[in-house]
């Protein structure tokens, strides 16, 4: 359950377009076609789903402070946090080069068709936030890095279906011409991220049912005291 809920969380509520507008240049240039949005988006996915738990495992075992204590305990001390972006970036840059290769053999059509923006997931931000959010989360396990990276993938590869979805049906429609092209596609993507909004009380109902638990238990808690204060008061005063 506990894997669902963070798959879930990371497709719907902490999506990486709709709610953190992440990797935008990309999902608003090759968003055009529903044929070029499933072969960029399914890259994305890939690498997200490899560098992630990777970057789990460097930022475990070698980045923060402490991590190279299984060197021996002289090693205990030692911060190389420093070192984040630019082993992350490495990281990811690596296999976007193993995509690149991997579609150009396969698929050169889609190669040819997704241009200049395959290589260009490498400094996609959402790539390299999907990195820096499994490191602020401080996921315990590999396995939850996996499943947060798997779920940001889909959770952006869904967006830009969407939207190459709809701007092929909306070009046969009456849009106003000062909001043709790229004014329409913001809107478009501002409506579907309040709609995203939505799902954010989704798997969030038990939380705040705790959270209403603990600030009661907090009241009851303050209120005992106060009782016992004033009891002790009187019997001073007696």
């Amino acid at each position: 359950m506990e894997y669902l809920e963070l798959f879930l969380k990371s497709i719907f509520i902490d999506n990486m377009v709709f709610a953190f507008f992440l990797g935008m240049c990309s999902y608003l240039a090759v968003s055009k076609k529903v044929s070029t949005a499933v072969g960029l988006g399914a890259a994305v996915i890939f690498v997200l789903a490899i560098t992630v738990p990777l970057n789990f495992l460097l930022d475990k075992y070698i980045l923060r402070e402490g991590a190279l204590v299984w060197l021996g305990p002289e090693y205990a001390d030692y911060d190389l946090s420093f070192l984040t972006f630019i082993l992350f970036i490495a990281t990811i840059a690596t296999m976007v080069q193993l995509v690149e290769i991997i579609v150009e053999k396969f698929s050169p059509a889609l190669y040819n068709s997704l241009g200049i923006f395959l290589p260009l997931i490498a400094v996609n931000c959402a790539i390299l936030g999907g990195s820096l959010f499994m490191q602020q989360k401080e996921f315990a396990t590999i396995s939850h890095a996996a499943v947060y990276g798997i779920g940001s993938g889909i959770g952006w590869f869904l967006a830009i279906l969407a939207i190459a979805a709809i701007r092929e049906k909306i070009r046969y429609s009456n849009v106003p011409a000062p909001l043709r092209g790229l004014g329409i596609t913001f809107i478009l993507t501002g409506l579907m991220a309040i709609g995203f909004m939505s799902f954010g009380g989704m798997l969030t109902g038990g939380d705040e049912e705790e959270k209403k638990e603990t600030k009661a238990a907090q009241i009851e808690e303050k209120k005992t005291t106060k009782e016992v204060a004033e009891n002790t008061n009187v019997t001073i005063l007696k």
